[in-house]
């Protein structure tokens, strides 16, 4: 292939990918730029004015502040339970093996596959239904906690895989005991894992709203508040003001776990089989 026509891939690829990038995010920018509009009902292009004023309106809105409390609530408990269940889970699965183990593993990640209303369906069946709970934050809780375990075990468990079991075998001739090889072996490399699973569930759950719709009370999250504003003519800019805040609580975990999941990859490097760095012999620190 002569370097004209490779010029002429790579111009293609890159063309390609920037169309790519617009379709994704042209919306978001739309957004943004009604979020400062002058109007209140019908919006034209280009605007006719830019203003802040409905950033004050939206900041004024006391039942706007308690969606977005509630929201943020259920995502950190969520977040907090998937993190110790997801955790437990992906141990006893990589660790263990016994009869239906990977039938086991498929159940755990089935939550992620299925549609959100099949989810919220199921869930309020169950909770309404059979059990005769009355829906709340608890219930909203147990729904995203279904899919927020997957995103934490499918982290810890590709974490594990990549842990090298030479590590926790040099622990126990040390003479560590179990709860030290955890602590000072198993717990630090599998930290990050754990956080950026948690992070990216916070986010998850932050902005979930077909689940949320079947299993919540009376008491909206924010994505439910925008979904019920949203058919409000003379509120969209308020929408508009909100749902770039939900855009940026959202955007930041997702970067933080992709910072997180990179910088462990670039330590995952120097452990375990095949080009791996040499670590100086350490002692485990007597408890």
């Amino acid at each position: 292939m002569s370097a004209r026509d490779r010029t002429g891939a790579g111009l293609g690829l890159k063309l390609a990918s920037i169309a790519v990038v617009l379709f994704l995010y042209f919306p978001l920018a739309i957004i943004v730029l009604y979020a400062f509009t002058t109007q209140s009902s019908s919006f034209t292009f280009p605007p006719p004015g830019l203003t802040l004023e409905w950033f004050r309106v939206a900041f004024a809105r006391e039942d706007m502040w308690e969606a977005f409390r509630l929201s943020l609530l259920v995502a950190a408990v969520s977040a907090g339970i998937a993190i110790l269940l997801g955790s437990l889970l992906a141990g006893a699965v990589y660790r263990s093996r016994f009869f239906g183990r990977e039938a086991l593993a498929f159940i755990i990640v089935l939550p992620i596959a299925l549609p959100g209303i099949v989810t919220g369906i199921a869930l309020r069946s169950t909770i309404s239904g059979v059990l005769d709970v009355p829906l709340g934050v608890y219930t909203i809780v147990l729904g995203h906690t279904t899919f927020c375990i997957v995103i934490v075990y499918n982290n810890v468990v590709a974490r594990l895989r990549r842990m090298s079991p030479n590590v926790v075998e040099a622990s126990a001739d040390l003479g560590a005991s179990g709860w030290q090889t955890f602590r000072h072996v198993i717990l630090p490399n599998l930290a990050t894992a754990l956080l950026a699973g948690g992070v990216l569930a916070f986010a998850l759950s932050f902005d979930e709203i077909i689940v949320t719709t079947f299993t919540r009370g009376s008491a909206p999250t924010l994505p439910i508040w925008i979904f019920q504003v949203l058919f409000r003519p003379r509120n969209r800019p308020v929408t508009n003001v909100v749902a770039l805040i939900a855009v940026t609580v959202t955007i930041v975990p997702v970067l933080l776990a992709q910072m997180l999941a990179r910088s462990s990859d670039d330590a995952g490097t120097g452990m375990g089989a095949g080009g791996s760095t040499p670590r100086p012999r350490q002692e485990i620190p007597a408890e």
